[in-house]
């Protein structure tokens, strides 16, 4: 009889060797799954927080209306500023003695800052007449602060002069981007958040951005002097990629009119007011000047210490501390208070604003004076976070006042006229602190002077304002 043929599989050799393929296929399987689980192990922490941040800068619709896009943009912002600027401070600031250092920065400061007061009123009101432009504004000033910082890369290692005016670049490039986003953030605003605290998320995203940057960037300063701008240039190279990808409504002009930063009754367009007889002029009302003055003071104060104590700090370093070291404490203890008065502010919304501003300057005021008169390390740390806490609610709050004062159709062009002259306060306290004599308890006097005129010309008009008009306009939540 004929045998039937098995299977060749089914035979003990057909078997066998079938038992060895499968077990080849199986530890190659397993190989590959091996591979794939130590890639996703290696990469996770990169997407993980990737995923994270996208989640926090993207909660309570502002993933749908495009904030989550803007957040995500001025941290980009705030990395890259920061990078140029410890390339810079170790340039003119920590590479000579400190007579010559101060000469240093006073003339870069002569360079930089005189022509920038004179061309900061001017960006604001030509951005304004530009609405239709704004991301390619905001794109625009990420290319050019590329650009000028592989200039800058050149000039730090050669010491030409050509470093002042790329440093003059930068600063009105990113004075442009600021003016922008500030007329921007009213476009995105989500359904359920109110715009002070859609600002202080904005606002928060630089801050830790900021944070994150600056160890990175004294980390490549290490390696070279031209590495911070470096990483800058490819940070605002991504940024201006990120300035395109925003909303288009961005660019929308409709229904938005030009604000003028005056209390001119005659002119008075708000709430429980008369419309006005000339359809293209506007005013902001006496509560946002006079908000907008405190807030000037308080802009004003942190602009002298960041250059006065730069300087004394160098000079008469904290109890115990080298002088980078002291100049670190001050400036950790001024960004947390940053930090901390910018999710108050996210906290309080818009509640009772003047009394808001009228109580932080006061509280700026006390810290002022008890540091000049009781002059220390520790009093000089505190005075740096209160005057960072309260640069950041007080301009929150200033910001709440003009979304509550300031008709929708001139919004945007307020926010971005008040940037601009809070920037030329900066830009003043700074002037006055480079010239004031290294002496702790009559600088530190002089601030609190600067802030003490502040508070006095407008406590009174803020009082008012939130006694009169306070309760009976309609709180945003």
């Amino acid at each position: 009889m004929a045998t039937a043929k098995s299977p060749r599989g089914a035979t003990g050799i057909g078997g066998a060797k079938g038992s060895k393929g499968s077990s080849r296929g199986g530890g190659s399987s397993r190989f590959r799954g091996a591979v794939r689980s130590i890639g996703r192990a290696l990469h996770f922490p990169v997407t993980g927080t990737a995923r994270g941040i996208r989640r926090a800068t993207h909660a309570h619709g502002a993933g749908e209306s495009g904030l989550g896009k803007l957040i995500e943009l001025h941290g980009v912002n705030g990395a890259g500023d920061v990078m140029i600027t410890v390339a810079l401070a170790s340039t003119v600031f920590f590479s000579v003695p400190t007579d010559e250092a101060r000469g240093r920065v006073a003339l870069y400061l002569a360079i930089t800052m005189a022509p920038f007061t004179v061309l900061a009123p001017v960006i604001g009101p030509l951005l304004d007449r530009l609405p239709h432009g704004r991301r390619a504004a905001m794109a625009g000033a990420m290319l050019a602060r590329a650009l000028l910082a592989l200039v800058l890369s050149g000039a730090v290692v050669s010491g030409s002069l050509e470093l002042y005016p790329a440093a003059l670049g930068v600063l009105v490039a990113s004075k442009a981007y600021g003016v922008v986003r500030s007329a921007v953030v009213p476009r995105l605003l989500p359904p359920k958040i109110s715009l002070v605290k859609a600002n202080s998320r904005v606002t928060l995203g630089g801050l830790l951005a900021t944070g994150v940057a600056a160890p990175i960037g004294a980390g490549l300063q290490a390696i070279g002097p031209r590495w911070p701008l470096y990483g800058a240039f490819v940070l605002f190279i991504v940024g201006m990629f990120l300035s395109f990808s925003l909303p288009p409504k961005v660019d929308s002009a409709k229904g938005e009119d030009t604000a003028l930063l005056a209390a001119d009754e005659g002119h008075l367009h708000g709430p429980h007011r008369q419309p006005v007889k000339r359809p293209g002029l506007r005013t902001v009302g006496p509560a946002v000047t006079h908000a907008l003055a405190a807030n000037a003071s308080i802009r004003c104060l942190t602009g002298f210490l960041i250059f006065f104590l730069a300087f004394l700090l160098r000079e008469h370093p904290l109890t115990g501390q080298s002088a980078a070291v002291s100049l670190g404490m001050v400036a950790v203890a001024a960004g947390a208070g940053n930090a901390l008065g910018t999710a108050v502010g996210a906290w309080f919304r818009s509640r009772a604003p003047e009394i808001i501003i009228v109580t932080v300057v006061a509280v700026v005021l006390a810290a002022a004076i008890t540091a000049a008169v009781l002059f220390g390390a520790l009093l000089v740390a505190c005075l740096a976070a209160v005057a960072g806490f309260a640069q950041a609610l007080a301009k929150l709050s200033l910001d709440a006042l003009i979304q509550r004062d300031v008709p929708e159709q001139v919004r945007t062009s307020a926010f971005a006229r008040s940037e601009t002259l809070l920037q030329m306060a900066w830009v003043f306290g700074g002037a006055v602190g480079i010239v004031m004599p290294l002496n702790g308890p009559l600088g530190l006097s002089v601030g609190a002077a600067i802030v003490g005129i502040g508070w006095v010309t407008t406590v009174r008009g803020l009082l008012s304002s939130a006694r009169h008009g306070g309760a009976t306009r309609p709180r945003v939540a």
